[in-house]
C-alpha cells in the first residue's frame, strides 16, 4: 500500500453545512412569544413553517397574524406534518406534551429550545431536571426522536419585531449525530445575522440552558436584549 493509499481523507470544513431550505418546519408552542418570533423569522426567510397549539384555533390564529405563509394547527397535526419540530413550550407543561406526542414525533429531528427557570425577588434562576436538562428530558421521553437542542438564547422581542431586518447572535446548537446538529445550524443561518455554533453533546445543555438567567439578568441592567457571540471560529 502506498502512502497515497493510506492518506487520511481532508477533514470535513465545519462550515460546510446542508440545504435545509426544502424542510418544513413545525413550532410546537408556536402561540408563545419565543415560538411565534422563531415561526416569524424562519418563514420571513423562506422557510415553510406550521405552528402547533393545543387549541388548534389559537395556531391558525396566531398564523394568519404572522403571514408569510405561516399555517396553525393544534400539536400533533403540526408534528406529524413537520420535519423539524422546535419545541417552544413553557416548561412546566414540557414533559407532559413531549410524552403526549411521542408517536408524532418518532423520526423527526426535534430541536428542544425550552429553559427550565424558576423566578422569586431575587430574579430569574435555573432550574436542574432530575434529566440533567430540558433536552436530556426530550431525549429520555422521545426514544424514537433526533433530539437536539438550539436557541435559547434569543431575545423575543428582536424576533417578533418585524423593523429588526438583523440578529447578530450565534446559536448554541448540541446534539449526538453530527448531521442531526448541522441541519440545525443551518436552520439557524437561515434567519440574517444568525450563525450555528455546535456547543457539544447533550449531556452539556444544561449550562446552555441556565445561561438564559444570567442573560435575563444582564437585559434587566442594561435594558437590552443580549445574545451571544462565540470568538475565533
Amino acid at each position: 500500500m502506498t502512502s497515497t493509499d493510506s492518506a487520511k481523507p481532508p477533514a470535513k470544513d465545519p462550515w460546510d453545512l446542508p440545504d435545509v431550505s426544502g424542510y418544513v418546519v413545525g413550532v410546537l408552542g408556536g402561540t408563545g412569544p419565543q415560538g411565534k418570533g422563531l415561526a416569524f423569522r424562519l418563514a420571513r426567510a423562506g422557510q415553510k413553517v406550521i405552528i402547533g397549539s393545543r387549541a388548534a384555533e389559537r395556531a391558525r390564529a396566531a398564523a394568519e397574524e404572522l403571514g408569510h405563509g405561516i399555517e396553525g394547527a393544534d400539536n400533533a397535526e403540526c408534528a406529524r406534518r413537520s420535519d423539524i419540530v422546535i419545541v417552544a413550550v413553557p416548561w412546566d407543561g414540557h414533559g407532559d406534551t413531549l410524552t403526549a406526542l411521542r408517536e408524532e414525533l418518532a423520526g423527526k429531528l426535534v430541536v428542544d429550545c425550552v429553559n427550565p427557570l424558576g423566578f422569586d425577588k431575587k430574579g430569574a434562576y435555573a432550574l436542574r431536571p432530575e434529566e440533567g436538562s430540558a433536552a436530556e428530558q426530550a431525549a429520555a421521553l422521545l426514544p424514537d426522536s433526533r433530539v437536539t437542542a438550539a436557541f435559547h438564547h434569543l431575545s423575543a422581542v428582536l424576533l417578533t419585531d418585524p423593523e429588526t431586518d438583523r440578529i447578530e447572535t450565534d446559536v448554541m446548537v448540541l446534539g449526538e449525530v453530527r448531521a442531526d446538529v448541522e441541519i440545525v445550524q443551518a436552520l439557524a443561518g437561515r434567519i440574517p445575522g444568525m450563525r450555528g455554533v455546535y456547543a457539544g453533546r447533550l449531556r452539556n445543555a444544561h449550562q446552555v440552558e441556565a445561561l438564559v438567567a444570567n442573560l435575563i439578568s444582564v437585559n434587566r441592567r442594561y435594558k437590552a436584549h443580549a445574545g451571544l457571540r462565540v470568538t475565533d471560529v
